[in-house]
C-alpha cells in the first residue's frame, strides 16, 4: 500500500475494498495509509484514497473517513471534489445520521455553485440519489440563482453530469408567479433578457439544445424538462408552437436506433402522445412497421399509430393496417385487425370504411381473423348503434369457426342485443347452450345475459329456453359469479318483468373512443418519470420498486391559463379557430361568459295546471278578535327588517301540482323536459299536506326582482336536514354522467348537495357548474370542486355553496332552475326544481303590531287559501323560519299567525287554522 506505483496502488485498493467487508479486523489497518494518501501532493491518489474508503462498508472505517472527506469537500483540485460529493452519498448510506451531523449535506449544496461543472454535476448527483431515500428532507430547494448555475454547467458537463443535471431541473418548480417573473432577469446567456415568456420558456430555450445530443438519455431527459415546463408556457406564446417542431425531430431520430433503444424509445413516445399528440401529429409515416421489425416493436408502433390516427390520415393508417391484417406472425395480425376498429371507434367519418374493412377480412375465412373482426364490430355497435346492423347476417355465417372465449362472447353479445332482427337469434343461442357448462366464465356470463334479453324481447317462443339457462346458472353452477346474476335475473323476471325489462334492456352509454388511455393523474406522473423503467412499464415506481420507501410522487405543473383538455391531433393549430369545440363553463365571477345567458324571452307557460285550492267556507277567519290576539304572550319580538315600501298586487287561486310541466319557447327543447333529460319529477318531492286551512297574505317590495306569480306553501323536511335526493340528469342522457342531488339551508346559508357518479368507461375530470338566470338570483357561491379525476363506477358526495346575488329572471314554475355542468367530456344541460323553504331567511319574525298593520293592508286580490293534510306542523314550520306571530282559538279551532321573509325582501303573512281532531299538532 505505500507504494508509489499508481497502477500497484490501484489493484490494493480494489482488493480491500472486495474483501473488507469480510475481514474487517484486518482492513482497519489500512485506515493510517488512506488518511496519508488523502493528503498526497497527487491529485489522482487523494480521489483514489477517498472513493476507496467510502467504497469499504465497515462502519469502524467510516469513523476515520470524515476528516479527509471534509479536506477533500474543499480539495484545490475539481477532479478530487467531484470524487468527494460522491463519497459523501455512500457514506450517508452507511451512516445518514454521521453525514448530517458532520455538516456534509450543507458542504455538497455549496458544490452547486463550484466552477467547475463536472463538481457541479456530482453534487446534484449525490444530493438527489440522498433526497431518493429521503423524501421528507428538503435537500434540493433550488432557486433561481442555483438553476442559473447548473444551467451553465449542463453545456460543459459529460453526457451522464447532463442526465442529472436535467433530471433535477425537471422536479424544480418555482414558489410564485413572481419568483418564476425575476428568476431569469439576470439571463444567463445572449438573448435571454429578452425573451418574452418568463422562467420556464427561459430554461425550455436553455435545455432546447440537448435534443440534439447523441446520447438517447440525454435527448429522454431534455424531453421530460420540456414537456414539464410547457405546462407552464401559454399556448398563445410564439415560442410555445417552436417548441412543439422541436420536440419532433429528436423523437424520430430515436427510433433509427437499434430495437431494444427503439422500444424503449417507443414507450416514452407512447406517454407523450397521450399528453400531447401535436407534437408528433404529422410523424405519421415513421411508425409504419418495417418487415425486420421485431414483434415487439411492431405492438408499440401499432398502438402509437393507432393513438395518432385522425381525420387528416385515416385513408394513409387504413391502408397500412389492411396490409398488417395479412401478415403471418399471428399476434401482429390480431393487434392490426383491432385497431381497425379503434380507428372506426375513434375517427368517426372513417366507421363506414372501417366496417367494410372489417368485412373483406372477414371473407378471407382465416379463423383469428374472423374471431378479432367479430370482437371489434361488437365495440363499433356500442358507438354506433343502428347504423350497420346490417353485417350481422354475414357474423351469422361465421358462427361456427368461432372457438376463442372473446369472440364466443362478442357473437353472444350480439345476437342477444339486436335478437328482434335475428329471425332464429333462439336457435344460435340454443346452439351455444348445448355445450354451456364447457364455456368459459366470460362466455356463460353472456349467454345469460343474453337468453334473458331474448325472452324480454320474445316471451311466447323462448320461456324454455330461459328457464333452462337459469336451471343451468343457479342449480348446476359452481361459479359464484354465474350463479348470483342467474339469481338476480331469476328474481325479477319472477316479481316484475317490467322492472326486469328497464334492467337489463337499458340503453347502454356510448364506449369511448380511446378505451386504453392511461388515466390522467398516472400519465401526468408517467410523463415525470420519462426515461426511467417507469415510463417502460407505464407504472409509477412505487407498483415495482421492492421497499419503495424513497419513491416521490410527482405530478405536472397545473397548466396556465384556463381549463383545457389533451387536445386531438388534428386540433386547430394555437392561436386559430377551434371548429366545433364545445362551450367551456367559465369560471366563477366571469359575467362576460355567461354560457346559459340564451337570448330568449320568458318561458310561455305550458298546459293550465290542475288546481288544489278549496274555499274556506263562510268563517272569516280575518274577523275580530286579531287586536286581543296580539296582546297575547306567543314570546318575543324582534324588530322586523327590510320590508317593502307598498303592497304589489300577487294574483293566484291556485297551487300547481304539475312540477314537470314543460317550458315553453326554446328552453323546452334546450333542457329537453320532455324527453326526460332532467325531468322534474325526481328533482323535488311536492309538500305533503296538512290537516287544516291556510290563508296566506303577500307583502312585496318594488325593486328589479319580479314579484312571485305562484306561491307553493309548505315544507316536506326541515331546512337543516334538506331533502330527499333525486337523480336530476340521468346517465344515459349524459354520456355517463349522473347527477343527483337536493338543497338544503343551514345556519343562513344555502347549498346545492350533489352526487356525482361516473357510469361511463372513462376517466372524467375538470368539472364546473353555472346556473341560468332565475326567479330568485341564485348562484354558485363558489366553483364546484372536483379534487381528484372520477373514475368509471365511482361518485362523489360534494356541497357546493349557493348565494341569491345573481341575475334574476321570473321563471314559471316560480321556482325553476336550470342548471349547466360541465366536465372534460362535454356540456350537459337539466333543470330542477328546489324547495322554496331554503329561501326563508333567519329574520323573518315580524313585530306584533308590524303584522297586525301589514296584515290589515294586504288586498284580497293578494290572499290565497288552500287546504292541507296530515302533516305535522308545529315541528316543522320553525325548522324552516316560519314563525309564529301569534296563537288564538276561535271556536275551538287554534289559529296561527305566522311571517316568512324571503330573501329577495319579499314578506309573506299566513293565518293557519287547525282542526280540533289533528292528532298532528
Amino acid at each position: 500500500m505505500q507504494t508509489d506505483n499508481l497502477e500497484l496502488k490501484k489493484l490494493v485498493y480494489l482488493y480491500l475494498m472486495n474483501y473488507a467487508k469480510s475481514q474487517p479486523d484486518m482492513a482497519i489497518m489500512a485506515v493510517n495509509t488512506f488518511v496519508k494518501d488523502c493528503e498526497d501532493p497527487n491529485p489522482l491518489i487523494r480521489a483514489l484514497a477517498v472513493r476507496t474508503m467510502g467504497c469499504i462498508r465497515v462502519d469502524k472505517i467510516t469513523e476515520y473517513l470524515c476528516e479527509p472527506l471534509r479536506k477533500c469537500l474543499k480539495d484545490e483540485d475539481p477532479y478530487v471534489r467531484k470524487t468527494a460529493a460522491v463519497c459523501v452519498a455512500k457514506l450517508h448510506d452507511i451512516n445518514a445520521q454521521l453525514v448530517e451531523d458532520q455538516g456534509f449535506l450543507d458542504t455538497l449544496k455549496d458544490l452547486i455553485s463550484d466552477s467547475n461543472p463536472m463538481v457541479v454535476a456530482n453534487a446534484v448527483a449525490a444530493l438527489s440519489e440522498i433526497a431518493e431515500s429521503h423524501p421528507s428532507s428538503n435537500l434540493l430547494d433550488l432557486n433561481p440563482q442555483s438553476i442559473n448555475k447548473l444551467l451553465t454547467a449542463l453545456n460543459e458537463c459529460t453526457e451522464w453530469g447532463q442526465i442529472f443535471i436535467l433530471d433535477c431541473l425537471a422536479n424544480y418548480m418555482p414558489k410564485d408567479d413572481r419568483e418564476a417573473q425575476r428568476s431569469f432577469s439576470a439571463g444567463g446567456r445572449a438573448g435571454i433578457n429578452s425573451f418574452p415568456s418568463p422562467h420556464p420558456g427561459s430554461i425550455c430555450e436553455r435545455v432546447t439544445p440537448r435534443l440534439s445530443h447523441a446520447n438517447s438519455a440525454v435527448v429522454l431527459s431534455a424531453v421530460k424538462v420540456l414537456m414539464k415546463f410547457m405546462e407552464m408556457l401559454s399556448k398563445d406564446l410564439d415560442y410555445y408552437g417552436t417548441l412543439l417542431k422541436k420536440l419532433a425531430p429528436p423523437l424520430v431520430t430515436l427510433l433509427s436506433a437499434e430495437p431494444e433503444l427503439q422500444y424503449v424509445a417507443l414507450r416514452n413516445i407512447n406517454l407523450i402522445v397521450q399528453k400531447r399528440p401535436e407534437i408528433l401529429k404529422h410523424e405519421m409515416k415513421v411508425f409504419f412497421v418495417k418487415y425486420n421489425d421485431p414483434i415487439y416493436v411492431k405492438l408499440e408502433k401499432l398502438d402509437i399509430m393507432i393513438r395518432l390516427a385522425s381525420q387528416a390520415n385515416i385513408a394513409q393508417v387504413l391502408a397500412e393496417l389492411k396490409e398488417y391484417a395479412t401478415e403471418v406472425d399471428v399476434d401482429f395480425v390480431r393487434k392490426a385487425v383491432r385497431a381497425i376498429g379503434r380507428c372506426a371507434i375513434k375517427v368517426e367519418q372513417s366507421a363506414e370504411r372501417c366496417v367494410s374493412t372489417l368485412l373483406d377480412l372477414i371473407q378471407t375465412k382465416v379463423n383469428y381473423v374472423v374471431q378479432e373482426a367479430i370482437v371489434v364490430i361488437k365495440d363499433i355497435f356500442r358507438k354506433y348503434p343502428n347504423k350497420y346492423e346490417s353485417v350481422i347476417a354475414t357474423l351469422c355465417e361465421n358462427l361456427d369457426s368461432l372457438d376463442e372465449p372473446e369472440a364466443r362472447a362478442a357473437m353472444i353479445w350480439i345476437v342477444g342485443e339486436y335478437a328482434e332482427r335475428i329471425d332464429n337469434a333462439d336457435e344460435l343461442l340454443e346452439s351455444f347452450l348445448e355445450g354451456f357448462h364447457d364455456e368459459s366464465t366470460q362466455v356463460q356470463l353472456q349467454l345469460l345475459t343474453a337468453i334473458v334479453k331474448l325472452f324480454l324481447k320474445k316471451p311466447t317462443e323462448t320461456q324454455e329456453l330461459v328457464q333452462q339457462v337459469l336451471s343451468l346458472a343457479t342449480q348446476d353452477s359452481d361459479n359464484p359469479d354465474l350463479r348470483d346474476r342467474g339469481y338476480i335475473y331469476w328474481r325479477l323476471l319472477s316479481t316484475d318483468p317490467v322492472a326486469a325489462k328497464e334492467v337489463v334492456l337499458a340503453e347502454k352509454p356510448l364506449i369511448s373512443e380511446e378505451t386504453d388511455l392511461i388515466e390522467p393523474t398516472l400519465l401526468d406522473e408517467l410523463i415525470c418519470y420519462i426515461g426511467t423503467l417507469a415510463s417502460v412499464y407505464h407504472k409509477p415506481p412505487s407498483a415495482f420498486v421492492e421497499g419503495s420507501r424513497g419513491v416521490v410522487h410527482k405530478s405536472l405543473p397545473p397548466r396556465t391559463g384556463s381549463v383545457e383538455s389533451v387536445e386531438s391531433p388534428d386540433t386547430a393549430p394555437s392561436g386559430g379557430p377551434a371548429a366545433d369545440q364545445p362551450s367551456v363553463i367559465p369560471t366563477q365571477g366571469d359575467l362576460l361568459g355567461d354560457l346559459l345567458n340564451l337570448d330568449l324571452g320568458p318561458p310561455v307557460s305550458g298546459p293550465p295546471m290542475a288546481t288544489s285550492s278549496v274555499q274556506m267556507g263562510a268563517v272569516d277567519l280575518l274577523g275580530g278578535g286579531l287586536d286581543t290576539l296580539l296582546r297575547s304572550d306567543v314570546g318575543g319580538s324582534p324588530a322586523m327588517g327590510g320590508g317593502g315600501s307598498s303592497f304589489t298586487a300577487a294574483p293566484s287561486t291556485t297551487a300547481p301540482t304539475n312540477v314537470g310541466a314543460p317550458l315553453g319557447s326554446g328552453l323546452g327543447d334546450l333542457f329537453d323536459l320532455t324527453g326526460g333529460v332532467g325531468t322534474l319529477s325526481g328533482s323535488y318531492v311536492a309538500p305533503k299536506t296538512v290537516s287544516g286551512a291556510a290563508k296566506l297574505g303577500v307583502q312585496g317590495g318594488t325593486d328589479s326582482r319580479a314579484p312571485p306569480q305562484q306561491r307553493r306553501w309548505g315544507s316536506t323536511r326541515g331546512s337543516v336536514l334538506g331533502d330527499t335526493p333525486g337523480v336530476w340528469l340521468p346517465a344515459m342522457k349524459a354520456k355517463g354522467l349522473e347527477i343527483s342531488g337536493t338543497f338544503s339551508r343551514q345556519v343562513g346559508s344555502i347549498s346545492m348537495d350533489l352526487v356525482l357518479t361516473n357510469k361511463a368507461l372513462q376517466v372524467m375530470s375538470d368539472f364546473a357548474i353555472q346556473f341560468n338566470r332565475n326567479s330568485f338570483g341564485l348562484a354558485p357561491a363558489a366553483p364546484l370542486q372536483v379534487h381528484a379525476p372520477l373514475a368509471p363506477n365511482q361518485s362523489v358526495e360534494i356541497s357546493l355553496p349557493l348565494n341569491t346575488v345573481g341575475s334574476v329572471m321570473k321563471m314559471d314554475p316560480l321556482n325553476n332552475l336550470q342548471v349547466a355542468v360541465k366536465n372534460n367530456i362535454d356540456v350537459f344541460y337539466f333543470s330542477t326544481l328546489y324547495p322554496l323553504h331554503i329561501l326563508f331567511v333567519e329574520d323573518g319574525k315580524m313585530e306584533r303590531q308590524m303584522f297586525l298593520a301589514t296584515w290589515k293592508d294586504i288586498p284580497n286580490e293578494n290572499e290565497t287559501q288552500f287546504q292541507i293534510k296530515d302533516y305535522a306542523v308545529s315541528s316543522k314550520l320553525q325548522g324552516s323560519n316560519i314563525f309564529t306571530i301569534a296563537k288564538r282559538n276561535v271556536e275551538g279551532q287554534d289559529m296561527l299567525y305566522q311571517s316568512l321573509k324571503l330573501t329577495n325582501g319579499i314578506w309573506v303573512l299566513a293565518e293557519l287554522r287547525i282542526q280540533p281532531s289533528n292528532p298532528s299538532f
